[in-house]
């Protein structure tokens, strides 16, 4: 029996979580489906370009957080990038703009920050976890990678959708009801993403980020390239909205693709157009519905362990911020619990 915790889920709430309990001395395994950490906070090359192309910057006030992304080393921050915007429109996030938030991007990519997150900790990548027993001793839990892991206490860090699926599983009790109800009170926003490659000598914008004045289509466009010093490419992100990725969210990416090329083109430029390449990427689990944040993590009994769940979700306000500061929090109340 490993009397630590498993932690399923490597985006920046699950890696602050297990390092909360590493710095406390507590053991923590972080399962994670993918081949890196990170999540959302997504950044790899295309055409040869390194592209963000979930949070494309970072933003906030609180002074964990702030010092979190400050001891990221070895990666150049961007202090107050985007630092020309045109358009009047909303961000995913409307704080993401106030002057009292703090704006930072890195050089390196927005993955920087959970890549350093991950440092020491003991990661599992490419393991998708199948299912979750609870039992007097704890828990179980089976990936698709060998033999099950055992812990006393077991700590969700995903959207909540993908909470639920877990937790179908398993045989009702009162708290796993009570968070079955709690999980169906939410649901994620998708949001379908063009990445876009144009000709450096055609494509001039004065903006790194484009925010339309009038709803429709596009949500955002970000000149993703003007973080890279020296870069020979000039590289977009095109974020749609929710409303419209919700209705095409299962559609062939080549029916939505050229219309938010388009979309793009009529408020920012005739350039846009054009680009030389597209790649498109379908965020089904991309942000949650402004104001409907949580105040804190959730933890909560189960069988003979202890049940948490953490994410953007809980934490008010969102965001990559809200997802780190659930987290730590979560480690906080794990620790504390156990000191009775």
């Amino acid at each position: 029996m490993d009397n630590g915790v498993v932690v399923v889920g490597g985006g920046v709430s699950g890696l602050a979580c297990a390092r909360g309990l590493a710095a406390a001395g507590r053991g923590a395994v972080v399962v994670e489906r993918a081949s890196r950490v990170g999540g959302r906070c997504a950044s790899r090359p295309f055409d040869g370009q390194l592209v963000d192309y979930g949070p494309l910057f970072f933003h906030g006030h609180q002074p964990a957080f702030l010092a979190a992304l400050d001891a990221v080393e070895g990666a150049p921050r961007l202090d107050g990038w985007p630092g020309r915007v045109r358009g009047e429109g909303a961000p995913c996030q409307p704080q993401a703009l106030d002057p009292e938030e703090r704006r930072l991007a890195f050089a390196e990519g927005v993955n920087a920050f959970p890549r350093h997150l991950a440092t020491g900790l003991d990661v599992r990548l490419r393991a998708q976890v199948t299912g979750l027993e609870a039992g007097p001793d704890g828990w179980r839990i089976h990936t698709d990678t060998g033999g099950p892991l055992a812990a006393r206490d077991v700590v969700l860090a995903m959207a909540p959708e993908q909470a639920l699926c877990l937790l179908d599983g398993l045989e009702d009790g009162g708290s796993l009801a009570s968070i079955r109800a709690l999980l169906g009170m939410f649901a994620s926003l998708p949001t379908l993403t063009v990445i876009a490659g144009y000709d450096p000598a055609v494509a001039t914008p004065d903006w790194d980020l484009l925010l339309p004045d009038e709803p429709g289509p596009l949500l955002l466009g970000a000149v993703d390239s003007s973080k890279r010093a020296g870069g020979s490419r000039r590289v977009l992100v095109l974020q749609a909205s929710p409303l419209w990725s919700r209705a095409r969210v299962d559609a062939p990416a080549e029916t939505w693709t050229p219309a938010l090329i388009e979309a793009a083109a009529r408020v920012g430029g005739d350039w846009l157009r054009s680009p030389l390449w597209t790649h498109p990427h379908r965020w089904r689990h991309g942000r949650l519905d402004r104001g409907t944040e949580l105040a804190s993590p959730v933890l909560t009994p189960v069988a003979g362990g202890r049940l948490g769940l953490c994410g953007d979700l809980f934490a008010p306000g969102g965001g990559v911020q809200a997802a780190y500061l659930s987290g730590e929090r979560l480690a906080q109340r794990l620790i504390d619990e156990e000191r009775g």
